[in-house]
């Protein structure tokens, strides 16, 4: 019984998983982005050129993630924290 409720949990809990609100980044200069996998407050990123993707992440305002992230890997073009969308005055802010 157990393993059947186990079973149907994991079975309706994926779908949730898939719509999390994006985490996503486009990096000014491509060739700042990682190699690997980089861990930026418990957000995990992985770029694909200037294209950057994350999943997880600390509880905190987008502008603070992004300050975060280009204090790491680089200025930004584009940024958006669980969801929330930079507009280019904060985006401007976040890479100053």
């Amino acid at each position: 019984m157990r393993a059947l409720t186990l079973a149907a949990v994991v079975l309706f809990a994926t779908p949730a998983f898939a719509d999390a609100p994006a985490t996503r980044a486009t990096l000014v200069d491509a060739s700042t982005a990682p190699a690997n996998r980089i861990i930026i407050d418990g957000a995990s990123w992985s770029c694909n050129g200037a294209e950057c993707t994350a999943s997880g992440g600390s509880a905190q305002p987008a502008t603070r993630a992004c300050r975060r992230v280009v204090a790491r890997i680089g200025k930004v073009s584009a940024f958006a924290y669980k969801g929330q969308e930079l507009t280019a005055e904060q985006i401007a802010a976040c890479n100053a």
